[in-house]
This record gives C-alpha cells, sequence and structure tokens, in this order.
C-alpha cells in the first residue's frame, strides 16, 4: 500500500471509511462483517480508518479500538460536531459540547490521545461564534490530540477552517464534483493541508453499475438524494466513464478511483465498502502506482464529461 503526506506524516493512500459499514446510511450491516471489513482492511495495509462519534451512536470507534493494533501504526480520524441527543440531530460547535465530545471520543476510542479529530461539517458561521481554532490548537498544545480539521461541504467553511489552523480538510471529491478542493488548492499548498477525499464513487453512481429505473429503500439515505428524474440524468451522466475503459482500466469504478488518486493534493482516498468483496474490488481496482490515470486521459475524461454538462 503506498503512502503519502499527512503534513509531517505518512498515511496510507487509500482509507478504510465507516460511515456505511456503520450501518447508517444504506441499512444494517452485521457485527461480525464489520469486523471482517476492518480485519482484511489491515491485512491489505491500510493504516488510516476514518469514523466518527456519531457513526452507529459511537460503536464505531469502540470497534475500531478494539481491533486496530494498539502499537499507533493505524490512525484513526474521527469527527465530532452533531449532537445525537437531540432529534432531529443538531450541529453543535459551541466549547463546551466539543469539549465532551472529544473526551468521550477519546475514551471510546482507548482513552489515549486521539491521532486526528475533525469538526463535522461546520459552517461558516461556526467558526465565526467561537474561537474554535484557539481551542483545538490548545487541546493539541495539552496532548489530548494530535491534529485537527474539518470535513466541510461548502468553500466559505473550508476558508474559514483553513484560517482558523485546521492541518487536515476532509472534502467531497470525485469525477462530477471538484469544486472545494479546487477552489481551496491554493490555501491548502500553501499551508501544507492534508486532504482526506470522501465521497469519492458518489454514493455509489460511479460504479456504474445502477440500471436506468434504479430504486433504493426507504431507509438507504439515496432514496432522498435524487428524484427519479435526476437519477436518470446523472446515470446519462455517467457514460463519458465508460468510454475510457481499455485493458489497464476494466471498470468505470476503476476510472473513477484513479480520478481522484491522480490529485497530488489528495492525502488519502476514503473508500466506503459494506463487505469484503466490496473492499477487495476497490482496492483491486484502484490501481497500485503511479500515473493512476494519465495527463491524456485527464484531459479526455475533461472533454467528454463537458458534453454532458459536467465541468471540472
Amino acid at each position: 500500500m503506498r503512502q503519502r503526506p499527512f503534513g509531517n506524516q505518512q498515511v496510507t493512500e487509500l482509507a478504510l471509511g465507516t460511515w456505511g459499514l456503520a450501518g447508517d446510511g444504506y441499512g444494517p450491516v452485521a457485527s461480525e462483517e464489520q469486523d471482517r471489513v476492518i480485519d482484511r482492511a489491515l491485512a491489505m495495509g491500510i493504516r488510516l480508518f476514518e469514523t466518527a462519534d456519531v457513526y452507529g451512536n459511537g460503536e464505531m470507534e469502540k470497534k475500531l479500538a478494539q481491533r486496530l493494533p494498539k502499537d499507533g501504526s493505524a490512525i484513526v480520524v474521527t469527527k465530532v460536531g452533531t449532537r445525537r441527543d437531540n432529534q432531529p440531530p443538531l450541529k453543535d460547535f459551541s466549547l463546551d459540547y466539543l469539549r465532551q465530545a472529544i473526551e468521550a471520543s477519546r475514551q471510546r476510542l482507548g482513552g489515549g490521545p486521539l491521532q486526528c479529530v475533525l469538526l463535522h461539517n461546520p459552517s461558516r458561521v461556526s467558526f465565526d461564534r467561537a474561537d474554535i481554532g484557539g481551542f483545538m490548537n490548545e487541546l493539541r498544545s495539552n496532548g489530548v490530540l494530535s491534529k485537527w480539521g474539518a470535513s466541510i461541504g461548502a468553500i466559505d467553511a473550508g476558508h474559514s477552517a483553513l484560517s482558523a489552523g485546521a492541518e487536515v480538510l476532509e472534502v467531497p471529491y470525485n469525477a462530477f464534483h471538484t469544486e472545494e478542493l479546487r477552489e481551496l488548492q491554493y490555501e491548502i499548498k500553501a499551508r501544507n493541508v492534508a486532504v482526506l477525499a470522501r465521497s469519492v464513487l458518489a454514493h455509489g453512481l460511479l460504479t456504474g453499475l445502477w440500471p436506468q429505473h434504479k430504486e433504493f429503500p426507504s431507509y438507504d439515505h439515496r432514496a432522498e438524494r435524487w428524484n427519479n428524474d435526476e437519477l436518470r440524468h446523472r446515470l446519462y451522466q455517467v457514460g463519458p466513464l465508460r468510454t475510457m475503459l481499455n485493458a489497464q482500466l476494466t471498470s468505470i469504478r476503476s476510472v473513477a478511483l484513479r480520478f481522484v488518486l491522480s490529485n497530488e493534493l489528495v492525502s488519502s482516498v476514503v473508500l466506503g465498502p459494506r463487505t469484503t468483496l466490496q473492499l477487495d474490488q476497490l482496492v483491486r481496482e484502484a490501481g497500485r502506482e503511479p500515473p493512476y490515470l494519465s495527463e491524456q486521459n485527464l484531459s479526455e475524461l475533461r472533454e467528454r464529461l463537458a458534453t454532458v454538462g459536467v465541468y471540472q
């Protein structure tokens, strides 16, 4: 498993994300299968694991603490800032709540210093209301955590996080969605900020495996993400990825993964398998080494996507 810079560390360029594995977004996953996926990721060389305090109501943090090696060779990135004691869940980035949430995560993850804590989708206003940067930097100075940052979904929140001193940004990034990383890239380079890429397969859309009349069960978050017309249009837009297939790029999933890995700003690509079979497929199709996509491939893909209304 190749490694990339993660600030002053090196991390594996593939990471195991645990939202889908927790059963929160796509339906239940048996505890035994969760164990098998984590163990398989370790066996394949993955040493970066992404989770949150709300995934499985904290159970994913506990499971990672149980199954990961105790020698510090595996890095856990967790996220805080969502209150599940309220219905519907609320975002809370007050310093009092962050202090409680970080301590609770620390205990679930084994009681030692946290390796990396991200604020879970804060807004720009969240940073305006409190000195979050000063608070997180103090926790780092006191040895509570080693790195901090933010998982963001808006460019202005990214600017605010970077201005506050974030060392890590997690951003949505895939062949259909490049806006946040593109707009923040100069600040990221200047500040030597680590980048985690999430939603790299657009919640499964970029696997290229869905039929034209794909339907989702009510417990699947994708049932609310697209209406029927939007989904059909998105499936049409997947077409240009199919035209890239060749002897090396044997699936749409492979094209999508290698597109993300081709960006040198990305420290690690967060995969979201729910089974060991899915994990094996993703790791195999991501490729072993650069160039993941050649400059010619990337140029052709951009041109073909533009013809169906996807601009990078």
